[in-house]
């Protein structure tokens, strides 16, 4: 039973993370890069600020925490099988993909988040920096939904393999 409901907690909390990206990207940004270079700024500033919440944060850290589980829980099935099988390499696949995701966040988005906060709206130098943020952050927000997703996917199917 640890066995399944580890690796289901862990692909649940994946598929909301990446299914939250992968919106963002699809239509908060495209929707914010419709608006005034001003309007977007304070928007995504405000939105960085409201993400930083316990809802969010207890499905991304307690999804990362599940598949770090996921890993210990195949690695010590591994050793009492005597071996690595499909299942095996299936659970440890999509675990690895769902904390890459977290990786992604940590290196590539936070940092981008953090200069967007520093921007000033009003000037005129920030809202060209705030363009090309956009959409190096966006192609990073992309890539982190895709690997959650695929995690999540990858988690699940665990379950059903020996």
């Amino acid at each position: 039973m640890l066995f399944s409901s580890t690796h289901l907690v862990a692909a649940c909390a994946a598929a909301v993370t990446g299914g939250v990206y992968l919106a963002f990207s699809a239509m908060v940004m495209p929707a914010l890069r419709s608006r005034p270079a001003a309007d977007a700024i304070a928007t995504m500033q405000h939105i960085n600020v409201q993400a930083v919440r316990a809802p969010f944060m207890l499905v991304f850290f307690g999804g990362a925490a599940a598949a770090v589980a996921v890993v210990v829980v195949e690695v010590v099935r591994a050793r009492t099988d005597g071996g690595i099988g499909v299942g095996t390499v299936t659970g440890l696949v999509g675990a690895a993909l769902a904390l890459a995701s977290l990786v992604v966040t940590v290196v590539y988005n936070v940092p981008r988040n953090d200069l967007v906060a520093a921007l000033d709206p009003i000037s005129v130098t920030d809202q060209a920096r705030w363009l090309s943020l956009a959409r190096e952050w966006t192609t990073a927000n992309s890539l982190r939904g895709g690997l959650s997703v695929l995690g999540a996917a990858l988690l699940g199917a665990r379950v059903l393999l020996p």
